[in-house]
């Protein structure tokens, strides 16, 4: 049993190997991929065990033979198809026309065959069902593989009815009846249609997954970006005014040193007020944009995460703890709630402050450790820090199958002489 490292935004845990942890490890749209993907794989094996298994017994062995060859051939081949559209669906691959055209040409070369067989082959009710059977799923099965490579709406109606025609300009010629040929028909197109519509829904349902996806990437990043842009306004407010005042005052001065006049040292000593004070506002500003309030961090993580379709639930109370804590606690909070955003694959998010007689506990739980990030990183280090300054500790790892655990105590009496 093998040991995989996880981290939390850098916060390091050690997560053991399960059965089936590949899957677990999956983000959703590629769950979905590999879901979808092995769906069609499996109808290529449906299809040759539907009809493929009632020719033993049913026909002779050399034709039992023949018919189970080309069955296999056009399975694999849907198969192959569905692979290769599903790439290029996902961008990886140029469309495939030539295997679409490919299996076509199969389909049409298989069913052909099945009809002779059920008109002019030998006699009897299995031959006649086995073949028959042959003839409509090779149809059926080849349209909705081909469908997954085709987008246009009015390219996929012209799949199904030609396919339903073509099943009548196949059956008709060698002998068919004329209504079992109408019959077959329909069967094919009900067939058909519903196959295509299948493999359509599917591939929707990938890109919608996919951009879902890529749009929660994009509101984490927007918000960091907002926080920028906040951080910028207010510097931009604080340096803007002060300058400008400074550039003022200075040519005030340098006019006044030139006439000799002694009112030039007290515009000077404004100059150097007002770039004292200007330093210091610009420190609040930095202090206001790396501090971060509990309760704030509290209330944002429940926001933030329930836009994302994250249930999540908040207990505790953070009012009278130290302002250094507070700050230490509410920066675990902001990484954590990145991270479920970024890295996790998370439905659940718990969030609890405990106040103890002596030391205060925040614990981050959340259900999407399959996809936690790399060791590298600065976060782990970087809140071990802030943690360290109110003689805090962390502790981060699975706490139970598939949940991800984050727990950092800062001891509230030592906090206060901090403070």
């Amino acid at each position: 049993m093998g040991a995989e490292a996880l981290t939390y935004g850098g916060l390091v845990g050690v997560s053991v190997r399960e059965p089936g942890g590949w899957w677990r490890r999956k983000s959703t749209p590629a769950k979905v991929e590999t879901y979808t993907r092995w769906s069609f794989h499996f109808f290529a094996v449906t299809e040759v065990a539907a009809v493929g298994l009632p020719l033993f017994g049913a026909m002779p062995g050399w034709l039992t033979a023949l018919l189970l060859v080309l069955l296999v051939g056009h399975a694999v081949t849907c198969a192959v198809v569905a692979s290769r559209a599903l790439d290029w669906t996902r961008g990886s691959r140029e469309q495939p026309v030539h295997m679409l055209w490919t299996l076509g040409a199969i389909t049409v070369a298989v069913a052909t065959t099945a009809i002779a067989i059920t008109e002019h082959g030998p006699g009897g009710e299995d031959v006649d069902t086995a073949a028959g059977g042959i003839f409509a799923v090779v149809l059926i099965f080849g349209a909705g593989a081909i469908a997954l490579g085709v987008r246009e709406r009015k390219r996929i109606f012209g799949l199904v009815v030609g396919f339903a025609a073509g099943a009548g300009v196949i059956a008709f010629p060698l002998g068919m009846p004329g209504a079992t040929t109408l019959a077959t028909m329909v069967a094919v197109l009900l067939g058909t249609g519903f196959f295509a519509f299948t493999s359509v829904f599917s591939v929707w349902l990938l890109n919608a997954v996919y951009e879902l996806d890529e749009a929660r990437e994009t509101r984490a990043r927007l918000a960091v970006a907002e926080e920028r842009l906040r951080f910028g306004r207010d510097l931009h407010d604080v340096m803007g005014r002060n300058l400008a005042v400074i550039a003022l005052k200075s040519e005030l001065a340098v006019q006044l040193a030139r006439r000799g006049r002694e009112e030039a040292v007290d515009q000077m000593t404004e100059v150097q007020r007002i770039a004292q004070e200007t330093q210091r506002e610009v420190r609040d500003v930095v202090r206001g944009y790396r501090e971060a309030d509990l309760g704030a961090e509290l209330a944002g993580a429940r926001g933030v995460l329930t836009a994302a379709g994250i249930d999540c639930e908040v207990t505790g109370e953070p009012a009278g703890l130290p302002a250094e804590v507070q700050s230490a606690l509410g920066w675990v909070v902001r990484e954590a709630t990145t991270n479920v955003l970024r890295h996790g694959d998370a439905k659940r998010c718990t969030v609890a402050v405990l106040r103890e007689p002596e030391r205060v506990v925040l614990t981050v739980e959340n259900d999407g450790a399959s996809r936690s990030p790399g060791t590298s990183g600065s976060g782990l280090a970087g809140l071990r820090e802030r943690l360290a300054a109110v003689t805090g500790t962390l502790e981060a790892g699975p706490a139970r199958d598939g949940v991800f655990r984050l727990v950092a105590r800062v001891p509230v009496a030592v906090a206060e002489g901090v403070s």
